[in-house]
């Protein structure tokens, strides 16, 4: 099964952010997704999950055209994504902003409740769950973010700059995270991402994209020695 952008376009007025872009994500892998400032990205993620529709091409989840399908049947066909800035609920427990997602699904509240408690100790937050959301680091914010993203027991699970402002060692153990997460659940997993040591020691491809456009796509040693990716964006020592 796979999630797949085919020929994708749009436009803003008259800013072509995304252009003709076609891309495949796999159950089971994990593929980066990588470019300078302004390239269409989180366009481009905006339409394979449902946030933005293109004006033209088709997005298509296993069998099933879903061009048209509305921003929230998205998560009900397997694909959820998280977003830049991590959107929790400051006011509430670290537990209940996970069981909201629980919940979100139709759960009970003491099933919800049950199950939060399985993804925070999966995702090293046990001892956070009383916390409340206000008083996370920001490393911590995100892994509750994504903890509540994984209610949903995706298919397919796209990551909008997972890394920003992590320190080396907490990257790091995000690597092994999202690692774990695609081997116990199975899902394929798209990581937007300017940490190119994340990206280079995490995903097995790559797709860049420059002014909307794919400009390259393959393994990372491919992606490594291409020309035109250096030219681009990520230039000799951005590659070490």
């Amino acid at each position: 099964m796979q999630l797949t952008a085919q020929a994708v376009s749009v436009r803003f007025g008259g800013l072509v952010a995304v252009d003709q872009v076609s891309i495949e994500l796999r159950r089971g892998e994990i593929l980066g997704l990588i470019g300078p400032n302004g390239a269409g990205k989180t366009t481009l993620v905006n339409v394979l999950s449902g946030f933005q529709r293109p004006q033209t091409g088709a997005i298509v989840i296993g069998e099933r055209e879903c061009t048209r399908l509305q921003r929230h049947d998205f998560p009900r066909a397997g694909v959820v994504r998280t977003f830049q800035a991590v959107r929790l609920f400051r006011g509430l427990t670290v537990s209940e902003n996970v069981e909201i997602g629980y919940v979100g699904q139709g759960l009970s509240r003491g099933e919800a409740r049950r199950r939060a408690a399985v993804s925070l100790t999966e995702l090293h937050l046990a001892d956070k769950a009383d916390r409340l959301a206000s008083g996370l680091s920001y490393g911590e914010e995100r892994r509750v973010g994504l903890a509540r993203a994984l209610a949903v027991n995706p298919r397919f699970l796209l990551l909008d700059e997972p890394a920003a402002g992590l320190a080396a060692a907490e990257a790091e153990e995000l690597r092994e995270l999202i690692l774990h997460i695609r081997s116990t659940r199975g899902c394929g997993v798209l990581v937007i991402e300017h940490n190119m040591a994340l990206v280079m020691n995490l995903c097995e491809r790559i797709h860049v994209l420059d002014g909307g456009k794919t400009i390259a796509a393959g393994t990372p040693s491919e992606i490594r020695a291409d020309a035109g990716v250096r030219r681009a964006y990520l230039g000799p020592e951005k590659l070490q």
